[in-house]
């Protein structure tokens, strides 16, 4: 092995441009999906890192106990604060050395701020998450105080633990980073980016089951193709989710998204196949 110096200017291998430290019961369940498609590309590449720290390795009592009964009585079980706060500790510790800052620490409930694509932008723009996944009834508060933590939820629904959703979160987050998706388009298309619902998709063959793609795919016209694909997403958008279209008409001026609506009126199609969503003569303004 040659003992010369680096070529001069030479700079050290780049890290990852965004890491993840999950605390959880079950670390067998990372990365899971997590290592296939896009995401374990990208992890095998170096562009994400991922690691998983075993909470009960942080128990104290020779049975490991990471759980107790609750005060004040109820059902179930509570994640014991010392135990999640020597892991919390330590995860803290690692991040500041690899780091030099811990980052934003989440802790996935179903009672937090629900997971968006708004927030997955943000939390793609950061240098590395800790992410703590709960079991039983929850954790004891005061670590949750302690320790600043965000709390994040999937939805109004509830799962057997965080470790799923800590899952989804990340997959989310890391097809956002740079050089993980091939087509640097593809995200901007995607639902949620223009705050619509996404257009209805079609290949070939261009006639299958009595079903024929609408005409205007066909046409190679890219401006009328787009425009079809906003009409689209607008009438799926508004039919399926009025909270978000009422947010998408909030942050759009008025007089072009009617005028658009009422073109399309003025023009609807009498083959029923260049309508596939349903949506002809069902959303339009009165």
């Amino acid at each position: 092995m040659s003992d010369a110096p680096d070529p001069a200017g030479a700079e050290p291998p780049a890290g990852p441009l965004w890491s993840v430290t999950v605390l959880t019961l079950f670390p067998e369940m990372f990365p899971g999906p997590l290592g296939h498609s896009l995401a374990g590309r990208a992890l095998e590449h170096g562009t994400w890192a991922l690691e998983t720290l075993d909470i009960r390795s942080f128990a104290r009592d020779k049975h490991r106990s990471v759980d107790d009964t609750p005060f004040g009585g109820g059902p179930g079980m509570v994640m014991r604060p010392d135990v999640l706060d020597a892991a919390l500790e330590a995860a803290t510790a690692q991040a500041v050395a690899a780091r030099g800052e811990r980052g934003r620490a989440i802790y996935l409930s179903p009672r937090g701020r629900v997971l968006d694509q708004d927030l997955v932008k943000e939390l793609a723009g950061e240098r590395s998450l800790i992410l703590l996944c709960g079991r039983y009834e929850g954790v004891d508060e005061r670590v949750l105080e302690k320790h600043a933590l965000e709390e994040v939820s999937l939805g109004d629904f509830v799962l057997s633990g965080g470790e799923p959703a800590a899952l989804c979160l990340i997959d989310a987050v890391v097809r956002l980073l740079p050089g993980v998706m091939g087509n640097v388009e593809t995200a901007g298309e995607e639902s949620f980016e223009r705050g619509l619902l996404e257009y209805p998709h079609y290949t070939r063959p261009a006639f299958w089951d009595g079903r024929q793609v609408p005409a205007v795919l066909l046409s190679g016209d890219h401006g009328k193709v787009r425009a079809w694909r906003l009409e689209q997403a607008e009438a799926i958008t508004e039919a399926r989710r009025p909270d978000l279209w009422s947010r998408y008409l909030e942050s759009r001026p008025a007089p072009k998204v009617k005028k658009r609506r009422a073109t399309k009126a003025a023009a609807q199609p009498s083959n029923p196949a260049d309508d596939p969503a349903g949506t002809a003569g069902s959303n339009e303004d009165s």
